[in-house]
């Protein structure tokens, strides 16, 4: 069964909170190409630029989690993603009363602002991380109905954020939507935020650096193209009213080692990689494979990209250097440096 988008007469305004970086930027470009109002919200001086046929149909609001002023920012909105998070899982484990504080805590305030709208609030999409709020997995692939048993103070933060999406969703009617996503690549990931272990393997192997790989490499992860994870988070969005289910995947449903991403880089490259392996880090899980099922069934989507095929979209959009295109193909956003 798939669910209907609404309708066409009805003009939809996004709110991208996190609209500057790699997931925000690509589900902008699908929302505009399909005649919604974007505007875009991050930490940025500025907006990202688009393609010209894209840029001016972008709108940007200056944005910080901890400090959002909610009422303004939510006013006259239709959807909100809330793909904004200062964390990643080894910063989160460092300091875990800060990552509470910026992000949790503010996201609470979201919530608020939304119930004191009522019927009048908005949708909420928010980007939960299937790869760490189910900790180690029973059951491979996971399905949503697995239970919540992370590891790291990160996965404990979005673990958090579903619980209290779903309480407010009980108590006062609000439509809020979880997509637990797997781990996205694709040319203008930011690799200085410490996640994206396909495209900092790509983007090392172009630029002739050695690929550090913490264990022996046999970590297995769902690995999705940007392209297919935008448009899974878009179809979430703009999905009619869900009254059975609000928690998704989002993911390939298929599982590859970080052993056999190299193999596959060396395949496309024609080359051997210079790979140096260390110590293993307490918060990597062994395996974390997404069941897609539900969303499939639901939604009616499903990825259109392999690995193998993700890999090569990547690899064009960089036309094999890291330096030789400051744009991806995909969604016509600059990359976000």
């Amino acid at each position: 069964m798939s669910s209907k988008l609404v309708k066409p007469n009805v003009v939809e305004r996004h709110l991208i909170l996190g609209g500057s970086g790699f997931i925000g930027r690509h589900v902008a470009a699908i929302l505009v190409q399909s005649g919604c109002e974007v505007v875009l919200a991050g930490r940025s001086l500025s907006k990202p630029t688009f393609a010209p046929a894209l840029d001016g149909r972008v709108g940007w609001r200056n944005f910080d989690l901890a400090n959002a002023q909610w009422d303004s920012l939510i006013d006259g909105v239709t959807v909100i993603h809330h793909y904004a998070w200062s964390s990643v899982p080894a910063s989160a484990n460092s300091d875990p009363t800060l990552d509470l504080s910026t992000n949790v805590a503010p996201t609470l305030g979201l919530l608020e602002a939304l119930r004191k709208k009522g019927s009048q609030a908005p949708r909420l999409i928010f980007a939960s991380s299937g790869g760490t709020v189910y900790g180690k997995l029973l059951r491979v692939p996971v399905h949503e109905d697995h239970r919540l048993n992370p590891i790291t103070a990160y996965g404990a933060g979005k673990a958090a954020v579903e619980l209290y999406l779903g309480t407010y969703r009980a108590l006062y009617g609000l439509d809020c939507r979880v997509a637990r996503l797997a781990n996205p690549f694709g040319a203008g990931q930011n690799l200085a935020k410490g996640l994206g272990a396909v495209t900092t393997f790509l983007h090392h192997a172009l630029s002739q650096q050695p690929i550090v790989v913490w264990g022996d490499g046999e970590v297995i992860r769902d690995f999705i193209h940007i392209s297919d994870a935008a448009a899974g988070l878009v179809a979430l969005a703009r999905a009619h009213p869900l009254d059975t289910h609000h928690v998704f995947n989002i993911g390939s449903g298929e599982g590859v080692s970080l052993n056999g991403v190299i193999a596959e880089l060396e395949t496309k490259l024609c080359h051997r990689l210079d790979v140096r392996y260390e110590r293993g880090r307490e918060f990597d899980v062994p395996v974390s494979v997404l069941d897609i099922s539900l969303i499939r069934e639901t939604l009616g989507w499903q990825p259109i990209l392999s690995f193998s095929e993700g890999l090569s979209q990547t690899l064009a959009d960089l036309g094999g250097s890291v330096a030789h295109r400051d744009r991806s193909a995909v969604s016509g956003a600059a990359l976000d440096r």
